[in-house]
């Protein structure tokens, strides 16, 4: 397989099975493929940024974005939080998974997003430019997250000098208010 047989777009309602396809095989069990069925249905978590990558015409891929606020306030900036990212196991280790980050990343400046945030693995994600602890920069999570695993909750800015020009706690859409989302 090359990079260049590997087509990403923009997801469609029709590609509800395919989603849930990569979601369960991804991380082996429901949680996953429940937690995106979820958040996908979430008015809260609106607008989303869902894209599939796709090896010919099977789909190996998923990576969800939702809207993110500040806690207890309005007309918050465009934030985003990225969950979950999901490769197929036969196409993990291939560098599918940042080409999805890439490409969501590119079509969120576009769309005028200015920070992306993410609960994750602390060597995968700051190879995609995340910095970890969003904390540290006065962007705490929606939950509190653990001293030793403090830098999980990362941080990407899309426009440059958006992390010193806000602060405040970071809010999630409704389907993923819940603690056990929030452990690293």
């Amino acid at each position: 397989m090359k990079s260049s047989d590997i087509i990403i777009r923009e997801t469609k309602q029709n590609d509800f099975d395919d989603i849930m396809t990569v979601e369960r095989r991804a991380f082996g069990s429901e949680d996953e493929a429940e937690l995106t069925k979820n958040l996908m249905a979430d008015s809260t978590s609106k607008p989303i940024l869902s894209l599939l990558a796709f090896d010919k015409h099977k789909a190996i891929g998923h990576i969800l974005f939702t809207v993110a606020t500040f806690k207890d306030q309005k007309g918050s900036p465009p934030f985003y939080i990225l969950a979950p990212l999901a490769v197929i196991p036969e196409y993990q280790r291939m560098g599918i998974g940042g080409m999805l980050i890439k490409e969501g990343l590119r079509i969120l400046k576009k769309n005028k997003a200015e920070l992306v945030f993410v609960l994750g693995h602390i060597t995968y994600y700051p190879k995609y430019g995340f910095i970890g602890n969003a904390a540290k920069f006065n962007l705490p999570a929606p939950y509190l997250i653990p001293d030793k695993v403090a830098d999980a909750w990362m941080v990407q800015e899309l426009v440059p000098g958006s992390i010193q020009k806000y602060n405040g706690q970071i809010a999630c859409c409704k389907a993923m208010e819940k603690e056990e989302y929030w452990r690293e």
